[in-house]
């Protein structure tokens, strides 16, 4: 990436809103995962419960993501933006309440978790809508030349403001109480919607046909199962991610098996951010590799060794390196799948594709959580993950022998 394209994107105040926005809304977002996550697993004591946060997340943004796309490429995208984020705080503040020592003193503790899930299903709505949508919107703030780097500036500050939100979480849940953690969730969701709101309406994209909703849904499936570098790309991250989802057991081997609380939760789930966001760095000042499929098989490869290694650990220190290289392996691969759909979908169609990734990609991570969470149930903590370690390198193999248009595939 030359000086001069980052030079651009930093004058480009609409652009760094979107970035503010990001870091605001992932820092906030992944707060709340950590203490959502520590306090239903203290008061059930099941790993099968935090698999269900990641389905109960899951089904609505996947049940929404194909309309959620249309609904992005033919409306106005600050605003679907906007409204969804206002969603998510409304979904903070019902979490606040029903976690609230009021709730405990009146309510059952099965009430409670069964009120946590529906808040979070609702979040998921929303999510479903905010993904297609921000990944489109960003064509709209930068030149066509600028979107790889864009793209990559994206994802590196998400992983950046994914190392503090889990960190930060985890060490306010601990000093501060779950009530207070929420209300700082909630001031990073309303910066987030401030930073989006000084961003410009922009103009939406004519469609070039006049099709139905159906056919236009059609229309972005059919793109990205006819467009094999696309598919192979997000098949290969769907399948890995979602049989190497440890991160939605961290709670357990916090609490059960590395004896460190919420401190060291926030720790663990910042990890992977950390490795990430390094990585990203050291991405951003070299030139785009020749043959990024290549890579992108190897670098899958490595999360399932990472996976493995983790789940083998009994040490705090250790664990935490182990998660620091699956995040460092993890952020190449979104790289390379971020450039390739910024790079290979028409302007018209992007909320649509994006539509399509979020049901391969946006929502494998809680997928992948329930499966973590049955596998735990089924064959206990340890073997769960290093099975799905195992099945990634399977994954791997098989997509090697098969991807033959992923192999050859050149920016």
């Amino acid at each position: 990436m030359g000086k001069e394209e980052s030079k651009k994107l930093s004058k480009n105040k609409e652009y760094m809103f979107f970035l503010l926005m990001r870091v605001c809304l992932t820092i906030g977002l992944q707060m709340q995962a950590v203490i959502v996550g520590w306090e239903i697993f203290k008061i059930t004591k099941d790993p099968l419960s935090l698999g269900l946060i990641g389905l109960a997340e899951a089904i609505p943004a996947i049940s929404i993501a194909l309309y959620a796309g249309h609904i992005a490429d033919v409306s106005s995208k600050r605003k679907i933006i906007s409204r969804s984020i206002g969603v998510m705080i409304f979904c903070s503040l019902g979490l606040l309440i029903v976690t609230s020592d009021l709730s405990h003193f009146n309510f059952p503790e099965n009430y409670i978790v069964n009120a946590m899930y529906v808040f979070i299903f609702l979040s998921g709505l929303a999510r479903g809508f905010f993904a297609p949508t921000g990944f489109s919107f960003l064509s709209q703030l930068v030149d066509r030349e600028l979107l790889t780097t864009a793209s990559t500036w994206n994802s590196s500050s998400w992983q950046i403001a994914a190392i503090f939100g889990p960190a930060i979480g985890g060490l306010f849940y601990a000093w501060l109480g779950i009530t207070l953690t929420f209300l700082y969730v909630i001031f990073f969701c309303f910066a987030a919607l401030f930073f989006v709101l000084r961003i410009k309406a922009k103009p939406i994209i004519p469609s070039v046909t006049n099709e139905s909703i159906i056919d236009r849904l059609k229309e972005g499936v059919k793109f990205v199962f006819n467009n094999k570098v696309i598919l192979h790309a997000i098949s290969l991250d769907l399948f890995s991610v979602l049989f190497g989802g440890a991160v939605a057991l961290l709670p357990v081997f916090a609490d059960q098996i590395l004896n460190v609380g919420a401190e060291g939760l926030g720790m663990l789930r910042a990890a992977p951010s950390l490795g990430a966001s390094i990585t990203m760095i050291w991405i951003s000042m070299r030139k785009h590799p020749k043959r990024p499929g290549i890579i992108l098989l190897y670098c899958v490869a490595g999360f399932g060794l990472s996976i493995i290694g983790f789940g083998l650990s009994s040490n705090f220190l250790l664990s935490l390196f182990f998660l620091f290289l699956s995040g460092a392996f993890d952020s190449v691969s979104v790289v390379i799948r971020g450039n390739v759909l910024q790079l290979q979908t028409p302007d018209h169609m992007r909320g649509r594709v994006s539509a399509v990734n979020t049901i391969f990609i946006g929502s494998s991570n809680e997928i992948g959580a329930f499966e973590s969470g049955v596998a735990a149930k089924l064959m206990t903590t340890v073997p769960s993950v290093i099975f799905g370690g195992s099945m990634t390198l399977l994954i791997v193999g098989f997509t090697a022998l098969k991807a033959k248009a992923l192999k050859a595939y050149r920016y």
